[in-house]
């Protein structure tokens, strides 16, 4: 299957989905200047530190260092006696491998050790024809039926058998995979309903979408009220 990123003008425009993610401000592209293919993310990716984090950062050769920081709202978080250093986005690994760079002309070779004290608690997000749309705590292995059901169900019958769950297949590109619920629920390709990860999104449209693409570039703007169109 050719993977290809889209280079149409707009393909698939996302809003009341993508409302519910970032506060009404987030929507979904195609861009039409892309031109590689997207890198699908690691089987068991590593956390990603978000802004507000808390994270111990320590030194065992150097406990003089020992510190405590927050990921400060641009991102950054703030060293002891080196300059500050950017950490949204990094996993633990990245991170220690900046501290070590920071601390170049201060430290030899220095051992850091990073331990995330408090995080984002992961979520999903359910949009569209529900009961109760909006973003909800992922605590444990829900289906996208199931996380449907904690949104207060369907409120239109005929939506069962178009559902679009949303995950982040890459820091730029949109996985879109259409599940047929109605199928599921009368015990018919159970193996549909796909498990949702930190970060998904499902959205319930209200009209049956003939043609959608699987990959889906995206940006965030402050476009409202935009809808998903094919």
């Amino acid at each position: 299957m050719n993977m290809r990123r889209i280079r149409a003008s707009v393909a698939f425009a996302l809003c009341a989905a993508a409302s519910g993610l970032l506060g009404g401000q987030a929507v979904c592209n195609a861009q039409s200047t892309a031109s590689s293919d997207p890198v699908l993310e690691q089987r068991h990716p590593r956390y990603v530190l978000q802004r507000e984090d808390v994270l111990l950062i320590s030194f065992p050769l150097s406990t003089e260092l020992n510190q405590t920081v927050t990921i400060q709202p641009d991102g950054y978080i703030s060293l002891l006696n080196t300059s500050s250093v950017y950490a949204q986005g990094l996993t633990v690994p990245e991170l220690v491998e900046a501290i070590k760079k920071a601390y170049t002309g201060i430290l030899h070779d220095p051992i850091v050790n990073i331990d995330v004290q408090d995080f984002q608690k992961p979520y999903f997000t359910v949009s569209g024809q529900v009961g109760k749309p909006g973003q909800y705590e992922l605590r444990s292995d829900i289906t996208v039926a199931e996380a449907i059901a904690v949104a207060g169900g369907m409120t239109m019958p005929t939506a069962k058998t178009q559902v679009f769950l949303f995950h982040h297949a890459s820091k730029d590109v949109m996985e879109v995979k259409k599940v047929d619920l109605k199928d599921v629920l009368n015990g018919k390709n159970v193996n549909e309903d796909a498990m949702i990860l930190p970060g998904d999104m499902i959205y319930v449209p209200e009209k049956f979408i003939a043609k959608f693409r699987k990959y889906v570039p995206y940006t965030v703007g402050a476009i409202a009220g935009s809808y998903l169109q094919p």
